[in-house]
């Protein structure tokens, strides 16, 4: 499912929702749009392990009752997580970075530690992008909290294939995975001869000190009305309402990511 779009996953979400009877609650007018918001989603051409959405509900639900009947209405590639209820405050201000892992085949480790740490020991590493308004250069260095590679796999094209990690926090404009391999060639001159795969890990609040990344749903303090916490999880990109759910999204090669909305 990487190579789908985020307007993909939405459709497939509302129709996923349509589909299990779950009683999404709609905006008022001429023309009432379910009212499902999503946090932080994933570039189209990378894998997600950690998506998330918030999704209202006209009426209380269980949430591991919503997970499951999503999860069954989702297509291949998408699995709904987990589900739990909307606490204070919104789910994207909890969405502070995100893990990323980049498998960059045709790239020795050795090659590939040496490029992270120039980056690393850089000031700032500019880069340029194409977007709706132009070219635009920012830095991506300041984005970038943690960056190690972790070992190698040997694929069936390659005998080596180096696998990068790294900590990336949201920031406007986003810097995204493929903007620090770019700026990976720029300071070190690292081209893989290959396309590289890319997988959001995780997201959520960070830990400033120790670069981490912790669950969103741990800090969560909804309650449904029977004082319980509500909590369910979608297959494969979905979302709910009123409390908060995690969805994980399977690439076509073997990557997923993961939803939260609220019920």
């Amino acid at each position: 499912m990487r190579f789908a779009s985020h307007r993909d996953i939405a459709r497939a979400l509302e129709r996923a929702i349509r589909r299990a009877g779950i009683p999404v609650a709609f905006s008022a007018g001429y023309t009432p749009h379910p009212k499902i918001s999503y946090a932080g989603a994933a570039p189209t051409g990378v894998a997600s392990l950690a998506e998330y959405f918030e999704c209202t509900l006209a009426e209380s639900q269980d949430p591991g009752l919503v997970r499951a009947r999503l999860d069954d209405a989702m297509p291949d590639g998408i699995d709904i997580v987990d589900v739990v209820a909307a606490g204070a405050g919104g789910l994207a201000d909890r969405l502070e970075a995100s893990e990323w892992q980049v498998e960059m085949p045709g790239v020795a480790p050795d090659g590939a530690r040496t490029a992270a740490a120039a980056f690393l020991a850089a000031e700032s590493v500019e880069v340029e992008r194409l977007t709706k308004k132009g070219r635009r250069r920012f830095d991506t260095r300041g984005a970038v909290l943690r960056m190690e590679v972790e070992g190698h796999a040997t694929t069936g094209q390659h005998e080596t294939c180096a696998i990068l990690r790294m900590v990336v926090r949201h920031t406007t404009p986003a810097v995204r995975p493929d903007d620090v391999v770019t700026g990976l060639r720029q300071v070190a001159d690292l081209a893989p001869p290959s396309s590289t795969l890319m997988t959001r890990l995780a997201q959520g609040p960070l830990d400033e000190a120790s670069g981490a990344i912790a669950d969103p749903f741990a800090v969560n303090d909804g309650t449904t009305q029977n004082g319980e916490p509500e909590r369910a999880a979608p297959k494969d990109g979905s979302a709910q309402a009123d409390p908060a759910g995690r969805a994980e999204e399977k690439p076509r090669s073997s990557s997923p990511a993961r939803d939260s909305e609220h019920a």
